[in-house]
């Protein structure tokens, strides 16, 4: 199975944004997410689980251009039925050598949402 791509949600300078419904979760390693033109510094990720919770995975990057990347993977546990939120990340860490970052949902992980948010550089 395929990465599911997530698009952006933009989040706006003195406006105010309807909750988007996020993108189903893709679990399995390797079958996850990927956010393309991806800038870390600027992306905030909802992770929403169902019933059955589990690991989220971003992935490290690839040097180049991720020169941080051996400090590996950012790992977060999402209990059942509970959202977290992650990032913004750093690019020198996470970002792919084709501009995406790439998300694993943990195998068990059972009917939740991931949104990907986009923060404005000018506010």
């Amino acid at each position: 199975m395929a990465r599911t791509t997530v698009p952006y949600s933009a989040l706006l300078p003195n406006a105010d944004l309807a909750d988007p419904a996020g993108t189903a979760t893709n679990a399995g390693v390797g079958n996850g997410h990927t956010i393309a033109k991806a800038v870390p510094e600027l992306t905030v990720l909802r992770v929403v689980a169902g019933a059955t919770g589990g690991n989220v995975t971003i992935k490290a990057g690839a040097n180049p251009p991720a020169i941080a990347a051996g400090q590996g993977d950012l790992v977060v546990a999402v209990a059942n039925s509970a959202t977290r939120w992650l990032g913004p990340f750093e690019s020198g860490r996470f970002i792919q050598n084709d501009g995406s970052l790439l998300v694993d949902i943990a195998t068990g992980f059972v009917a939740g949402t991931i949104t990907a948010f986009r923060i404005p550089r000018n506010t």
